[in-house]
């Protein structure tokens, strides 16, 4: 049986009894690396992975035309985000590269992946946000100044070793089996946008006689149907207003942030103090929301549902439907399955910059079966999606669940509330 102590940090309580209490500045020092000319851009991500960004994607981030504070990070630097550590973005470089001001590279006399688990845990548990200072919106400060006054737990550098592989051991196991559901969850996307693709564009009978559409990402329909420009289907097609932003609840804006993770998100609401009333971004029940800036956003799309009054911001197109002509649920699965086209056909710019062109949208083409076909294939494409979203939702409950456990296995090992010795 440990002896334990009281650590004297109130959301850490006991802690066994050769353990100790030292700050920051005592184990961390902060890096000023040279950049060499070959280095490439290394980031730090929420997920915890610390890696040159080309290994992870390349669209989404701002790019900096100059670097000005890069510095060079090396492998095996321990790596913490100023802006982003409240949410996990601290670890181990596994590359050389350079990165901007915004990240703290350190070194430890310490074991560095032991400090590492430990910041995460003070990550995990709200610290660095208790100490915030407030430098944004939904984010806390850790800086240099707030990582060397923190308060560190140190066993001994044995026990520090021995606790870092075994937690290496064990994140990496459950990592594993959430990227097997991760894949899981992938394929049933994939067969969802195939399932609606499919049926927005050659209808639910198989048997039916097809022609060329004329469209290129159209392909074939069936020979009923017609295509037609989607200006001549809507009685609004336009991005709503720049907002004025107040810490009032006022006027609830939308912007690509509420609907781009696949539902709408009012976790993170903002507001503005122009009346919705005097917006041109004023939202209808059923207008179908397209986010229209952005690598990696422009494209998504939501169908809108909701009965309070919105008002959408200058980066979302509101395509309303006239619901006599198409039906707007038929038009929000269509244009689901055109997030490709939307980025490579009817986008201009760069990177970042990219936007999407209001003329080109409206002058595309759309599937166009008779209301009476609409109706049935809308029918039939709920039924399938609520199937196959339920079947996500219940890999997601796995995910959660596996997340909670390697966060809870960080935490015990991390503050001694468990031995290695013991778990092996």
């Amino acid at each position: 049986m440990v002896k334990m102590k009281d650590s004297g940090i109130e959301w850490i309580g006991e802690i066994p009894e050769t353990w100790k209490v030292v700050r920051g500045k005592n184990i961390l020092k902060l890096l000023s690396r040279k950049v060499e000319p070959d280095y490439e851009i290394i980031t730090a991500f929420r997920d915890g992975q610390v890696t040159l960004r080309k290994n992870r994607r390349t669209e989404g981030f701002t790019i900096s035309t100059k670097e000005i504070g890069y510095q060079g990070v090396k492998a095996n630097d321990l790596v913490v985000h100023a802006m982003d550590g409240f949410a996990g973005a601290i670890g181990i470089s596994d590359a050389d590269g350079k990165a901007s001001p915004v990240l703290n590279i350190l070194d430890s006399n310490q074991n560095k992946r032991y400090v590492m688990y430990y910041l995460r845990v003070c990550a995990l548990l709200g610290v660095f946000q208790a100490l915030a200072k407030g430098i944004r919106i939904r984010t806390a400060d850790t800086r240099w100044d707030t990582l060397k006054n923190l308060n560190y737990l140190l066993p001994p550098k044995s026990e520090q070793q021995q606790i870092a592989d075994f937690l290496d051991h064990k994140t990496a196991e459950i990592g594993g089996l959430i990227d097997k559901i991760h894949t899981e969850i992938d394929t049933l996307k994939q067969y969802q946008s195939s399932v609606i693709t499919q049926a927005v564009t050659k209808g639910l009978d198989p048997n039916v006689q097809m022609k060329d559409s004329g469209s290129e990402w159209i392909g074939e329909i069936p020979e009923t149907w017609k295509t037609i420009k989607v200006k001549y289907l809507v009685d609004k097609l336009e991005r709503g207003t720049a907002p004025k932003y107040t810490e009032l609840h006022e006027t609830q804006v939308v912007n690509q942030a509420t609907f781009s993770k696949g539902f709408f998100d009012k976790s993170n609401m903002r507001y503005s103090t122009i009346p919705a009333s005097q917006s041109r971004g004023l939202l209808q029940y059923q207008d179908v929301l397209v986010a229209s800036t952005g690598g990696g956003v422009l494209g998504k799309v939501h169908y809108f549902t909701e009965h309070e009054e919105f008002v959408a911001d200058s980066h979302v197109t509101i395509v309303r439907f006239i619901a006599q002509k198409l039906i707007p649920k038929f038009g929000y699965y269509y244009l689901s399955t055109l997030y490709d086209v939307f980025n490579n056909v009817m986008a201009q710019g760069s990177t970042n910059q990219i936007e999407l062109k209001r003329d080109t949208f409206a002058n595309s083409f759309i599937p166009f079966p008779r209301i009476e076909e609409q109706r049935v294939i809308v029918d039939y494409l709920d039924q399938k999606v609520t199937q196959i979203q339920k079947l996500i939702n219940s890999k997601q409950q796995q995910i959660n669940q596996l997340t909670e456990y390697k966060n809870s296995l960080i935490f015990e090992y991390v503050t001694g509330k468990k031995q290695v010795k013991e778990a092996n």
